[in-house]
């Protein structure tokens, strides 16, 4: 692809000037110390809410044994948190500059988020994308304000990638309309056509202009929001655990599901942070992949809080299935974690046919681990935190290349 993108020593823009408004002109790609601020923060935790309203929802209908039609919903609004997530994030890694008009944009987004996750119930319950709907046109429309500001600061090719990228974002958002007008029988396949739709808007955008995105903010923001992630999923699993014990005094069914559950999330966050991936994301063809691939990451690892709590659910008598569909509940999204973890991060740093093989075998066996009854949750723990030491092991034996580090560690 030949294209022209923004100059990686572009100044970052003046912070200590005065007034409002600033110009929102485009970040430098090697700007030092470029971290996540406060308002990116605050933005992630508010997502939040509406990822604990998506995986309350994925819980009830799989402990009622409705599990199909609550993974097609959950893959729906999933994708509608994630996408609005994304869309700020790297617009915000080019053009953050903190002025009073981007921080009251940005709260317009986080109140957009707040009423998408206040409508989570009804969409998964009654199939009504009303609000979730109302509250994506206010995240949009403020990211379309955005760009259009972007656009007023820019020329050339630059400004073409922005107005394509307002008018994207605004074409797409018609087109989820369906969710409304057609019946429900049609919904499926409105969010089959817009939801590839989306995706290629940044790549339309950016045929001859790339946006300035920096690879270590970038990485970073990802990082923090699959903290995050795995927080929710730890807060799920204790509040059902809690439960489960108040109610039934059922200790020895939930302690191995509470161990194993520990170190299901323990190893994700060690898996996850063992490779340093900003220094691969070099290019957008890179970057689109990695970014795209995460939408596997934030929502199986949000998954495997809602399958704890099935498991506890199931353990104490509460949910309306069977102990395999419980354990599949877990061991299925933390071997979706562990391949697209691998896929995305680990493989890159891997060395030898040993090192590849910890992630794909380990997902493998945990699979396999959802036959094991009760035991299910706390073996597929210990096979997590085993392939986690095994890359240990690997990595201070030296098999790992110089300047790499502790990437090989999984």
């Amino acid at each position: 692809m030949t294209s022209s993108s923004a100059s990686e020593s572009a100044p970052p823009p003046d912070r200590s000037r005065p007034g409002p408004l600033r110009r929102m002109t485009a970040r430098g790609r090697d700007e030092a110390h470029r971290v996540a601020t406060p308002l990116e923060l605050f933005f992630d935790l508010c997502f939040v809410v509406a990822i604990a309203q998506a995986g309350a929802e994925l819980m009830h209908f799989m402990a009622e044994g409705h599990a199909g039609e609550g993974i097609l919903n959950y893959v729906m609004i999933f994708f509608a948190i994630w996408w609005a997530w994304m869309n700020f994030t790297w617009f915000a890694s080019a053009y953050d500059n903190d002025d009073a008009l981007f921080r009251v944009v940005t709260l317009v987004q986080i109140a957009g988020v707040l009423v998408l996750a206040a409508g989570v119930s009804r969409a998964f319950e009654n199939h009504v994308f009303l609000a979730v709907w109302l509250g994506y046109v206010i995240m949009r429309l403020a990211l379309i304000t955005q760009w259009l500001r972007a656009a007023r600061s820019a020329e050339g090719a630059e400004r073409t990638m922005a107005l394509r990228y307002a008018v994207g974002v605004l074409v797409c958002q018609v087109g989820w309309l369906g969710l409304l007008v057609l019946p429900e029988s049609g919904r499926a396949w409105v969010f089959l056509v817009m939801a590839p739709l989306e995706m290629c808007v940044p790549l339309f955008a950016e045929r001859n202009y790339v946006t300035s995105w920096h690879a270590h903010h970038i990485s970073e923001r990802f990082g923090l929001f699959t903290i995050i992630v795995l927080g929710e999923s730890v807060s799920a699993a204790t509040v059902a655990v809690k439960t489960g014990v108040d109610e039934h005094d059922a200790l020895g069914h939930l302690l191995p599901i509470a161990v194993g559950g520990l170190l299901i999330v323990f190893a994700a966050w060690w898996i996850y942070f063992a490779v340093p991936i900003h220094g691969f994301l070099r290019s957008n063809r890179q970057s689109f992949l990695w970014g795209y691939g995460h939408y596997l990451i934030f929502s199986s690892a949000a998954a495997i809080g809602a399958g704890l709590e099935v498991a506890v659910e199931q353990a104490v008598g509460k949910a309306h299935i069977s102990a395999l569909a419980a354990s599949a509940a877990v061991t299925l999204p933390t071997a979706l974690y562990l391949l697209t973890v691998w896929i995305l991060h680990a493989r890159h740093f891997k060395v030898g046919i040993t090192q590849q093989l910890v992630l794909p075998v380990t997902a493998l066996l945990v699979i396999l681990c959802t036959f094991l009854g009760e035991w299910a949750v706390l073996v597929a723990g210990i096979l997590a935190a085993l392939a986690v030491a095994f890359g240990v092991i690997l990595t201070t034996r030296g098999s790992a290349p110089r300047g790499r580090g502790t990437a090989a560690a999984v």
